[in-house]
């Protein structure tokens, strides 16, 4: 693999390494919640967790639907696989 063709997994494994983007991941794990149930969760300024949860929608990883009024956020399906084929040697792994 060349070092261009890492770009992708590099910004997802960037994503998923900040203490508040964890935190709103693991909280995403046990179920979709709106904003106002994340900020219980994940003590950050709003303006601070807009911003986390938009770099989280951008990799891919967190999908939003609006209810009325409301944003609730999930994980995508495919986040965790595709986080572990983020991971080096997780190809060669996948073909043994």
């Amino acid at each position: 693999m060349t070092l261009g063709g890492a770009d992708d997994e590099v910004a997802l494994l960037q994503a998923v390494a900040d203490s508040v983007r964890w935190a709103v991941l693991e909280a995403l794990s046990d179920r979709q919640l709106c904003v106002c149930d994340l900020q219980e969760r994940v003590p950050v300024a709003g303006n601070l967790l807009s911003y986390h949860l938009k770099v989280l929608r951008e990799t891919g990883l967190v999908v939003a639907t609006r209810r009325g009024r409301w944003i609730d956020y999930a994980l995508a399906d495919d986040a965790l696989a595709r986080l572990g084929q983020a991971l080096p040697g997780s190809r060669r792994a996948v073909r043994s």
